[in-house]
């Protein structure tokens, strides 16, 4: 037989609990309390009352001026006895200074002494006491009536202490009945409410909840894709570990606005559009981010969650891709050109002009062969002697002249780890690529590139990559604005344009070099990378067997 442990309440009934006891405590409290106060508070309100009737009936000047009839009773006891009736008081007594009575609500009593406290009235004073008189216990007040500065009269007023403690008796159950209902009505709002409460936590008690959170902050802090979530008003509500190493943010920035983190304005700008924005290409410090966003509204907007992916990786080797497939392209379309001159060999065989067959595929190959001498001596190191190879074929098809310049020179294995051959080609391969769209079509149509090492020694070393072309050249006013993402002269295609020399400038950036723009000799535009040479360890110094020249006047090779 299984014994079945008893799940602990949920954090709802808990709640409920806790809170069904708390009005309980709370409103019996207040309902003893008042019982136990109410009594002296009714007295107190009793004596007020008092103290206002009789000073109002002091001040009356038909009162005083009764009082200088031969009768004053006869005016003064009705009254007195209307004043009872208007004012809700159980006596009305007015008597002379030596406190014989003119009025009484009992006729019988007029004409007898006062019963009660007089002398502090008859110097001048108004006070309030309880005194048993002749219609039982009663809190009264006492006041001199005062004529031309003489204390002609004393007036009295009170109320007996069993309507005071019927009055209070009422309180207390209407009290009692308030309480009652308060004590139902929080009850079943507590009820409801923690129905609701139950609905949003499953049921779950605080344990549970508790360790639900741990696994959600670990599971939120543990993937590598960023997550960012904003409030309505754009300001950052969470972020994980992903999101800051990605957007490259430090220090505590939960509560700051999007706008104050610094980042890139066109990247800014997606966070704070109101619609959605989905697998968007944007630049932050030195990475390139695939941006989601997806607002959070229910009738009215409450914020936006944003993710985050890292493309840094992918978009290089896409550019790499995108190299060898205009290489490959290249070669087809040569591969091409050598069937056709082959079937030109042939024929020339075939209609028995041997020696001019011999000749035309002889100098056929010591022209290609020529071309990659020339580009190899130039340029040793294999991946950049590779893509200047495809890129040279990709612009002979479309009609573009792309020589390197003769002063140009980078042996193989020159440049440090630092500086990996990747960032290279994305670099170089982007800079070509602008500069053969913009040749095209012009007159002449020319691209020139020049790779070579400046400085020696451990001091001042740095790759130069330099492209000029002979198209239409750059505005000097939109000199900065070329390298922003999503700025381009061209016609947008798919997946749009402008994201070429944003690459190539984060990637001079993150090795710390400059990116330059300027007019070419001879018109058109000429884009210059400075990269610095450091060794493995990054220390700052170029290998020492890096050396370079300056390039001259350049030409074709």
């Amino acid at each position: 037989m299984h014994l079945r442990v008893p799940r602990p309440r949920s954090l709802a009934g808990q709640l409920f609990a806790m809170q069904a006891v708390l009005i309980a405590v709370v409103v019996v409290g207040y309902a003893l309390f008042s019982y136990i106060s109410d009594r002296g508070q009714a007295e107190q309100a009793a004596g007020r009352q008092a103290r206002a009737v009789s000073l109002a009936i002091a001040d009356s000047p038909s009162v005083a001026e009764a009082i200088r009839t031969p009768d004053p009773t006869a005016r003064l006891q009705p009254y007195a006895v209307r004043v009872m009736r208007d004012t809700d008081v159980d006596f009305v007594t007015i008597m002379n200074p030596e406190g014989i009575r003119w009025t009484h609500p009992e006729p019988k009593e007029i004409g007898h002494p006062f019963q009660g406290h007089i002398g502090r009235a008859q110097r001048g004073e108004t006070f309030t006491e309880t005194y048993t008189g002749t219609l039982g216990p009663s809190v009264r007040a006492v006041t001199p009536i005062v004529d031309d500065g003489r204390i002609v009269g004393l007036v009295s007023a009170g109320i007996k202490v069993e309507e005071i403690s019927k009055r209070a008796q009422e309180q207390l159950t209407a009290l009692s009945g308030v309480a009652a209902g308060a004590l139902l009505l929080g009850a079943v709002g507590t009820y409801v409410i923690n129905a609701r409460l139950r609905r949003h936590t499953h049921g779950m008690n605080a344990d549970e909840l508790s360790r639900m959170h741990d696994y959600h902050q670990a599971a939120l802090h543990a993937v590598r894709e960023g997550l960012l979530m904003l409030d309505g008003q754009y300001r950052v509500a969470l972020i994980n570990d992903g999101g800051r190493e990605l957007l490259g943010v430090r220090g505590d920035v939960v509560g700051a606005s999007v706008a104050d983190l610094g980042l890139p304005s066109q990247l800014t700008g997606a966070l704070l559009a109101s619609e959605p924005r989905v697998d968007e290409v944007h630049l932050a410090a030195d990475r390139v981010l695939v941006v989601n966003t997806s607002p959070v509204s229910g009738g009215e907007r409450r914020g936006t969650v944003v993710t985050l992916r890292d493309v840094t990786e992918l978009q290089s080797l896409t550019g790499e891709l995108n190299s060898e497939r205009g290489f490959t392209q290249a070669l087809r379309s040569q591969a091409h050109e050598a069937a056709n001159r082959l079937h030109t060999v042939v024929s020339l065989i075939e209609l028995g002009r041997a020696q001019e067959a011999v000749e035309f595929a002889t100098a056929e190959l010591e022209l290609a062969q020529a071309l990659t001498d020339q580009v190899v001596a130039a340029v040793g190191e294999p991946v950049l002697a590779a893509l200047l190879l495809g890129k040279t074929a990709q612009a002979n098809e479309r009609g573009v002249e792309l020589v390197v310049s003769q002063d140009s020179r980078l042996d193989d294995g020159l440049l440090p780890p630092s500086l990996p051959a990747r960032d290279l080609v994305t670099i170089l391969g982007n800079l070509v690529d602008n500069a053969v769209d913009a040749a095209q079509g012009a007159v002449p149509s020319r691209v020139t590139v020049a790779a070579y090492t400046e400085g020696s020694g451990a001091v001042g070393s740095e790759l130069v990559l330099r492209v000029s072309d002979t198209g239409a050249g750059v505005d000097p006013a939109h000199a900065d604005l070329v390298f922003q993402r999503g700025y381009s002269t061209k016609p947008a295609g798919e997946g749009g344009r402008g994201l070429g020399l944003a690459l190539v400038r984060q990637a001079v950036r993150r090795h710390g070099g400059t990116l330059t723009v300027a007019e070419a000799e001879g018109g058109g535009a000429r884009f210059e990378a400075r990269l610095p040479l450091r060794d493995a360890g990054g220390g700052g110094s170029a290998p020492a067997a890096v050396t370079g020249r300056r390039p001259g006047s350049g030409g074709a090779v």
